[in-house]
C-alpha cells in the first residue's frame, strides 16, 4: 500500500502503477462535468483557477449534505467519461491526479501519458465510508452548483486503486485479460 501526499509531484504520478493500492492524504479538490466546463473556461480566458491546479487532484463527486456532526455527507465517485471533453486541458495546466470511476477516452489518457497524471479508483457504493475520511470540506468555487460546487477537501488515508498509470497501462483492460486467460 502506497501512502501519497498532496500535492502529487508528476515524478510521483509517474512512479504509480497500475493496480497499485494507495492511500491519499492532504488537499484534494471535487469537481464534476459543470464545474469542468467553468474551469476550462477560465483556462482559455487565461483567467487564474480558484485553486493551484500544479500537482492537484481532483475528485469527481458531488456529496451528499453532512448530517450533525460530520464534515461532509456521502461521499461517492461518479462517473469519469462526463469530464473526459476537460480533463486534457486540466492535466496539461498541471493536475496530475483524477479519482472517479469507469473508463476514460483515449485524449486523457494520451494527455496522462504526455504530461504524467494518473487515473485513480474509487470503489462506488462506499460512499458513506469514504465520506468518513474526509476531515474537513470547505466550498471554494460555484456554490451556485449545489453538490457539484468544487470543493477543498482534506483527507486523511482516502483509499484508491491506481487504475490508469502515466504509462497508459489500464487496469480494466489487465484485469479483463487476466481473467479470461484463467478460463
Amino acid at each position: 500500500m502506497k501512502v501519497l501526499h498532496t500535492p502529487l509531484s508528476r515524478e510521483d504520478a509517474r512512479a504509480l502503477r497500475c493496480g497499485e493500492s494507495c492511500l491519499i492524504t492532504g488537499t484534494i479538490y471535487t469537481a464534476r462535468d459543470a464545474a469542468h466546463k467553468r474551469l476550462c473556461e477560465l483556462a482559455a480566458k487565461g483567467e487564474p483557477l480558484p485553486f493551484d491546479i500544479e500537482g492537484a487532484i481532483i475528485y469527481f463527486v458531488g456529496p451528499t449534505p453532512a448530517k450533525p456532526g460530520q464534515v461532509i455527507g456521502s461521499a461517492g465517485p461518479t462517473t469519469s467519461y462526463r469530464m473526459d471533453a476537460y480533463s486534457p486541458a486540466l492535466i496539461a495546466l498541471g493536475q496530475t491526479g483524477m479519482i472517479g470511476k469507469g473508463k476514460r477516452g483515449e485524449a486523457v489518457v494520451d494527455a496522462m501519458r504526455r504530461y504524467g497524471a494518473v487515473y485513480l479508483g474509487a470503489i462506488g457504493g462506499l460512499g458513506a465510508l469514504l465520506g468518513k475520511c474526509v476531515k474537513k470540506a470547505e466550498v471554494i468555487a460555484y456554490p451556485d452548483l449545489g453538490a457539484e460546487a468544487v470543493r477543498r477537501l482534506e483527507v486523511e488515508n482516502f483509499p484508491v486503486v491506481v487504475v490508469i498509470d502515466s504509462e497508459g497501462n489500464n487496469l480494466y483492460e489487465l484485469g479483463r485479460r487476466a481473467y479470461l486467460e484463467q478460463q
